[in-house]
């Protein structure tokens, strides 16, 4: 069912991405499902290990959260199932609580997907995914390099074949080198093996499983050579059993009472993660996707997976970028995927007693090293000094504090720098550019005058109580700085898109104290309607005077002083 505007109506789509399936897709489908279960079973397992489950949850989480988009969802290819974005996340939390592992950690882990799931499918149904847009770019790109170091720092002792107790990153890290020593030649060698199999494939093709021909060789290298007589670790046997389904156990009110913050920091990933996955690969390039019903299924997805004993789902940029490449054109290829997965698990799963942990290990690095995004950071820094101080300070934060907290403190911060530009705005004076009747910033580009006793001053932003004292003061310093006494100061308001009451009465004020000492105010290019209509309704136009109010600068300037 879709809404007049054409969008998916949240909640009652079912089976969106196949509607106008046509014979000819098939093949496509086909293909990428087959691709995708190779790509997702050796990252699926992986992030398992990561999240602190055996690996076998890893393919429920998949088999789950496919299931779910399939019929809820409504891009065309997204793939969804356990994500290495958000596992370093609650792991790092849900072991504070119970040891990894326990089946009191898997019962928090079930609650948790439980809670993530229900406020997902709250954003879905109340259509509030712009929340995502609330974090910014440097911010995320800040706290993705945190828990990059988490995956890859917690990572390290399985590829080096060493035993290192649960700690604080940095701790951690620093009991990781003072062992180094003692390091298993057989497993490091292994893991670099398969992180370098891995990444090269990468770089080649996304749509090359190079973690899978990672893990099978080392389990190939594992079995020839006798390698766990050696101390290499193994994953063991996946257990090719239907999950049972069930509740979680209940808890106390204080475990309770931690986990619902978690559940709120990892929901608001999901959110931000599978709103770049729609956006990124829509179904319709010609068209922008409404992703309410995506927020929907990994909702449910993430139900479902909790209550097979797995841990909360999320959309994989990588794993849907695999599907689109390889030529999918529906939620049919997730559910080839899945096929797929269950024929390997029925037939092949004893050959994971093989597989060593040091090779999920340099996985895990690599997917790791993928989150880094250095080449965003370097575009940052060029851009903006203040932005890469938020990048910088994302990291930080995550990667010192436990990695709830620093999420949390992450996303007040990217919140506190959103609200800093409209409290502290660009405020600018403008020139006249010589032989024209243009005003512009002083930029050096152009050649600009000063012309005696006119100052054109700019505010950036809306007019309201967070910045009506700031912008009153930038006004007021403006005319005190001028060479000469001012006659005539024009506010360019192209850039002011609301007025509240508390902003009008501020420039209300500032408007009398500057008559009162013989310069006069104009307003010029207020051009957005809403703002209009609430200087109107503020008074504001009637303090200025109607006959003061201009469509453009120059207007102003000549209306008001003869002409400059």
């Amino acid at each position: 069912m879709r809404a007049e505007n054409g969008n998916v109506v949240p909640g009652l789509t079912i089976f969106a991405s196949f509607r106008g399936y046509r014979a000819a897709w098939l093949s496509g489908d086909a293909i990428a499902g087959v691709m995708l279960a190779a790509i997702a079973i050796p990252e699926q397992l992986a992030t398992a290990k990561l999240a602190g489950f055996p690996v076998e949850a890893g393919l429920y989480a998949f088999v789950a959260g496919t299931l779910a988009f399939a019929i809820l969802g409504a891009n065309r290819f997204a793939s969804v199932g356990a994500d290495s974005t958000i596992a370093p996340i609650f792991a790092a939390s849900l072991g504070a609580l119970g040891p990894p592992g326990s089946s009191e950690y898997h019962g928090l882990a079930a609650m948790l997907a439980l809670g993530v799931g229900a406020i997902l499918i709250g954003v879905g149904i109340g259509r509030l995914g712009w929340i995502a847009d609330l974090l910014s770019i440097p911010v995320t790109t800040g706290v993705l390099a945190g828990i990059s170091a988490h995956i890859i720092i917690g990572q390290l002792p399985s590829l080096l074949g060493l035993t290192i107790p649960q700690a604080p990153l940095l701790l951690r890290l620093l009991d990781i080198a003072q062992h180094a020593g003692n390091a298993n030649p057989y497993a490091c060698l292994i893991g670099l093996a398969v992180l370098a199999v891995t990444a090269v494939a990468g770089r080649v093709s996304e749509r090359i499983p190079g973690a899978l021909a990672g893990l099978c060789g080392a389990g190939f290298a594992v079995a020839a050579l006798g390698l766990r007589a050696h101390g290499v670790a193994v994953i063991g046997s996946l257990k090719a059993a239907v999950p049972a389904f069930a509740l979680p156990p209940a808890t106390d009110v204080a475990h309770v009472t931690a986990l619902a913050p978690l559940a709120l920091v990892v929901a608001a990933v999901c959110t931000l993660q599978t709103a770049v996955v729609v956006r990124s690969f829509p179904s319709d390039p010609d068209a922008v996707d409404d992703a309410s019903p995506d927020f929907t299924a990994i909702g449910v997805g993430s139900i479902v997976a909790g209550l097979a004993g797995a841990f909360p789902v999320n959309a994989s940029p990588p794993r849907t970028a695999v599907v689109q490449g390889a030529g999918g054109r529906s939620q049919l290829s997730g559910l080839i995927a899945v096929a797929t997965v269950a024929a390997v698990v029925a037939f092949f799963s004893q050959l994971a007693a093989y597989v060593p942990e040091a090779a999920l290990a340099g996985v895990l690095i690599f997917v790791g090293g993928r989150i880094f995004r250095l080449n965003d950071m370097l575009r940052i820094a060029r851009y903006s000094r203040r932005e890469i101080n938020l990048v910088l300070a994302g990291a930080l934060l995550v990667v010192v504090l436990p990695i709830q907290t620093g999420m949390l403190l992450a996303i007040m911060l990217s919140l506190a720098h959103g609200v800093s530009l409209v409290m502290w705005p660009a405020a600018t004076q403008l020139f006249q550019v010589r032989g024209t009747t243009v005003w512009w910033p002083p930029t050096g580009e152009r050649d600009v005058v000063d012309v005696p006793g006119i100052v054109v001053f700019e505010p950036a932003a809306p007019l309201n109580f967070t910045n009506a004292e700031y912008i009153s003061e930038r006004l007021t310093d403006a005319v005190a700085q001028a060479k000469q006494p001012v006659k005539l100061l024009v506010i360019e308001g192209s850039a002011i898109s609301d007025v509240d009451y508390t902003g009008s009465q501020k420039l209300q004020s500032v408007i009398g104290r500057l008559r009162a000492r013989g310069t006069d105010v104009a307003l010029a290019r207020l051009i957005v309607p809403h703002a209009q209509a609430a200087a109107e309704r503020s008074g504001l136009i009637a303090a200025l005077g109607k006959d003061h109010v201009f469509k453009s600068v120059q207007e102003a300037v000549t209306g008001l002083t003869g002409g400059a």
